[in-house]
C-alpha cells in the first residue's frame, strides 16, 4: 500500500502538442478508495497509465511513499492493474490464474492456497477454481482478472480501468461492495476509472472529476453533489442532472429573471456570463406561488420518486418529487427553491458567496 502524489505532473503525447493531461498536482493518501471520473477522452486512462509506469509524463513527476518512481517500470512499481477487457491466461484453470503472481514471485505453495482459496471465497469463485478459466462467460473472466490483482498481499496500489464494463448490473453492485471490504480490511490504496458516475460515487471515498484534461474538482461524493465547482460538475453528478438558469446582475442581487430566484451578489462582480443551478431534489412544488411558474412536459419515473420536466421559457427545469406527483402532463406548477440551496456560476465556475 502506498500514498501516491502526482508533483506539477501534465503529459502531452508530442512535443507542442496540446496538453492531453493539464498541469496537476494530487495527493492520494494511502489506503484511500479513489474514482477518477469523466467523459471518454477527457484524461483518466492516460493518467492511469502514468501511474502504472506504462506511460512517462511529459513533466512532473509520480511519488509512491515519497519515493520518485517517475522512471520505473510498471514491473518494479509494485501495482496491480484490471483493464476493461479481461486478461487470463487461457491454458490455467481459475486458481491457477489466481495465484499466478505468487507464483511468479516465489511463494511457498501453502501461501499461495490459502490466500488464493481467500480472494476466490471473497468473489463468489471457490466452487470453480479447478475450472479452466478460458471456458468462464465474460463477466467470471473479469472478476478472475480482478481476482489475481487482489491475490498479492503487498501491492502499492490497485489500478482498475473500467473493470466492470463487462459484468451485469447486479453483480456490479456486489462488486464493488466486496471492494469496499477488501479495502476496510487491507487498507489497500484503490483507483478506479469510470465514466459512470454510479460507479464512482458509491464506491470511492473521493472522486477526482476530470474534463478536457483537466482536474475540475476532487471531492467526496457529498461535496461533489452540494457543492459543485464547475458547471461540468453540477451537469456529470447527479441523476438527473443539476438545473441551471441564465441569471443578470440588478443592483446588489443576482436573479433569474422572470422568477423569484435570486441570491445576494458579491462585492465587485465581475463581468461575465452569470447562471443560477440548483439540484431537482431541493425544488419543490409549492401549492401557492413559488420561485418559479411553469408547464410540466413530462413525467418519468425512477424507483421510488418521480421527476418532472418542467418547461419555462425554452428551459426545461427538472424537479424531483417523493412518491407519486399529483401533477400531470399539461399542468401549470409552481416550484420553491430554498436560498440555501442555489447555487451561482460566473462562466461556469461557482461563486463562493459566503
Amino acid at each position: 500500500m502506498a500514498e501516491i502524489v502526482l508533483e506539477r505532473l501534465a503529459h502531452a503525447y508530442a512535443p507542442g502538442a496540446p496538453y492531453a493531461l493539464k498541469p496537476l498536482q494530487l495527493t492520494w493518501r494511502n489506503g484511500g478508495t479513489y474514482a477518477l471520473l469523466g467523459p471518454s477522452g477527457c484524461g483518466k486512462s492516460t493518467m492511469l497509465n502514468i501511474i502504472s509506469g506504462l506511460l512517462r509524463p511529459s513533466e512532473g513527476r509520480v511519488l509512491f511513499d515519497g519515493r520518485d518512481v517517475t522512471a520505473l517500470d510498471t514491473g518494479v512499481r509494485n501495482i496491480a492493474q484490471v483493464f476493461q477487457v479481461p486478461v487470463i491466461y487461457k491454458s490455467m484453470t481459475v486458481g491457477e490464474n489466481l495465484g499466478f503472481p505468487l507464483v511468479c514471485r516465489g511463494a511457498p505453495a501453502a501461501k499461495i492456497k490459502a490466500r488464493v482459496e481467500a480472494v476466490a471465497e471473497r468473489l463468489g469463485l471457490a466452487p470453480i477454481l479447478s475450472k479452466p478459466a478460458n471456458a468462464l462467460t465474460a463477466d467470471l473472466k473479469q472478476l478472475v482478472s480482478l481476482g489475481r490483482g487482489l491475490v498479492r498481499e503487498d501491492v502499492a496500489a490497485i489500478l482498475l480501468d473500467e473493470p466492470l464494463t463487462v459484468i451485469d448490473p447486479q453483480l456490479k453492485f456486489d462488486l464493488r461492495r466486496i471492494l469496499k471490504e477488501i479495502n476496510e480490511e487491507f487498507r489497500l490504496t484503490m483507483v478506479l476509472v469510470t465514466h459512470d458516475q454510479t460507479e464512482a460515487l458509491t464506491f470511492a471515498e473521493e472522486i477526482v472529476v476530470m474534463n478536457h484534461g483537466e482536474v475540475v474538482q476532487m471531492g467526496s461524493p457529498t461535496e461533489l453533489f452540494e457543492r459543485p465547482e464547475t458547471e461540468h460538475v453540477g451537469w456529470f453528478i447527479g441523476s438527473p442532472a443539476m438545473n441551471f438558469l441564465p441569471a443578470l446582475l440588478e443592483k446588489d442581487r443576482i436573479i433569474v429573471p422572470g422568477t423569484d430566484l435570486s441570491v445576494a451578489a458579491p462585492a465587485a462582480l465581475p463581468q461575465g456570463n452569470l447562471k443560477i443551478g440548483f439540484r431537482p431534489e431541493h425544488a419543490t412544488l409549492s401549492p401557492m406561488a413559488g420561485d418559479l411558474e411553469g408547464k410540466v412536459t413530462r413525467i418519468w419515473f425512477e424507483g421510488a420518486d418521480e421527476v418532472l420536466g418542467i418547461d419555462w421559457n425554452a428551459h426545461r427545469v427538472k424537479v424531483r418529487v417523493s412518491g407519486t406527483s399529483p401533477a400531470r402532463i399539461g399542468e401549470a406548477v409552481s416550484i420553491a427553491v430554498p436560498t440555501n440551496r442555489l447555487c451561482v456560476f460566473l462562466d461556469g465556475r461557482r461563486l463562493h458567496l459566503g
